[in-house]
């Protein structure tokens, strides 16, 4: 007898854990219930995918989405907008908002908020301070709640805690995941008196050098072996990181975002101003090379935006005062096929680091992976559907991408979640129908 489902996603090439395969696949109730419908099943909606691969709903692990802060550069309406046009099921987004993300109240609101607003799946990271330790054990089994995220190095916002024994506190305290921003504080700052006002952008990477982040990591790395915590690390961004972080995958994972993988210094300050200037900063080619070995490797676990939106006169500054930061939610996923259509790594190899890895890492329930009892959650591509990525498509109300201009071949044609079509052929299809995440 015919079953009856929900959704039918019919003759996609469906991106499993085990491999690519032609599927069938029925969901029920926001969740798969079948990879292999039978041609007379029936459902309340059915997408031919024919010629398009079905990869599981890819999750950007790294966003700040500025809420609580500046609507008129982002908020989460705006931001998960972005993600879901740009092929994106879930996001994970940062506490340094205004205020930011860091006792139990301000977290409350957050977790009250999203389900109101998120047009995506949602989770959310709380900031670690110098005073906040004894609660993060009680906050970060709260609902929705992803990682800790500690800055060791100062950038947007005042969230910092570069000290060891200030760090040592943290990672003591609790047993969740900590994600690190691992720059150097103390490096950072005795640089400082060498730089001045009016400098070329491109003094940004020599400022922020790789020995402050290669030794961050390093400092971050010895306190994860000393205290048992395994420890995230953020954006690495140099060829010594990624040879370190090789020799310690017993205590430590990391990612690498897309900017590294796409942008190289000094050309792009040349090309793209303060619009290149973001932490931990882009890189001379050697770095770039290094990024994306670690990728072929296995080093690397998962692949972020850092989506860090500011206004235009913020990023038009003269440097050092340019705002650090720039847009990426809504092209990571389009630069990336992009990356795979140019041979640089596998469609396989993408929703391993875009979607099983990163609920790996952060323990998110049913995402990740297509197979029956996960969440309904899909990112359709046309992988030779060729587009100019230009700043008019952006939804971000910042308004602008660092990558405009740029032609890519491969783009999201639709995002599904939980079984709900919230985006295809480029139109937001539902009003926000986001949940927070549930985490182990």
């Amino acid at each position: 007898m015919p079953a009856h489902f929900d959704l039918l996603i019919r003759d996609g090439t469906a991106i499993f854990p085990w491999g690519e395969a032609v599927a069938a696949i029925g969901v029920r109730r926001g969740r798969i219930a079948t990879l292999r419908a039978d041609a007379s099943d029936t459902a309340d909606q059915t997408i031919d995918a024919t010629h398009l691969h079905v990869l599981p709903g890819l999750i950007d692990p790294h966003v700040h989405l500025r809420d609580p802060g500046d609507a008129g550069v982002e908020s989460i309406p705006t931001g998960t907008r972005a993600a879901v046009l740009g092929g994106l099921a879930s996001v994970f987004d940062m506490p340094n908002t205004s205020p930011a993300i860091v006792d139990p109240a301000s977290l409350a609101w957050k977790q009250a908020y999203v389900p109101q607003h998120s047009y995506c799946d949602f989770g959310i990271y709380i900031g670690a301070t110098k005073t906040n330790a004894g609660a993060l054990g009680e906050m970060e089994v709260s609902e929705g709640v992803c990682a800790i995220k500690l800055f060791a190095g100062s950038t947007t916002g005042d969230l910092l805690v570069e000290d060891d024994a200030g760090i040592e506190r943290v990672m003591r305290a609790g047993r969740r995941r900590i994600a690190f921003h691992s720059e150097d504080e103390y490096r950072l700052q005795a640089r400082k008196p060498l730089f001045h006002t009016g400098m070329p952008y491109a003094s940004h990477m020599e400022w922020r050098d790789a020995e402050c982040a290669a030794l961050g990591t390093r400092r971050i790395v010895s306190l994860a072996h000393k205290t048992g915590r395994p420890a995230h690390i953020v954006h690495v961004s140099t060829a010594e990181e990624f040879a370190y972080l090789a020799a310690h995958k017993d205590i430590a994972t990391c990612e690498v975002l897309l900017n590294h993988l796409t942008q190289i210094g000094p050309e792009c300050y040349e090309r793209l101003g303060g619009y290149a200037v973001m932490n931990p900063p882009i890189r001379e080619r050697r770095h770039y090379e290094a990024a994306w070995e670690a990728v072929a490797e296995g080093t690397v676990d998962n692949i972020g935006s850092d989506h860090a939106p500011h206004s235009r006169a913020a990023k038009e500054r003269p440097w050092p005062e340019t705002a650090a930061g720039l847009t990426g939610v809504q092209t990571l996923v389009p630069i990336m096929l992009d990356h795979v259509n140019a041979g640089r790594l596998s469609l396989s190899r993408m929703a391993d680091l875009m979607a099983a890895g990163p609920a790996r890492i952060f323990g998110a329930i049913n995402k990740g992976r297509i197979a029956t009892g996960y969440d309904a959650d899909f990112t359709l591509v046309d992988m030779k559907r060729q587009r100019t990525i230009e700043n008019d498509w952006i939804v971000t109300p910042a308004g602008w991408t660092p990558f405009a201009g740029m032609q890519v071949t491969g783009w999201p044609q639709a995002t599904i979640i939980r079984g709900n079509i919230v985006m295809q052929d480029d139109t937001i299809l539902t009003p926000p129908i986001g949940k927070i995440i549930q985490f182990r």
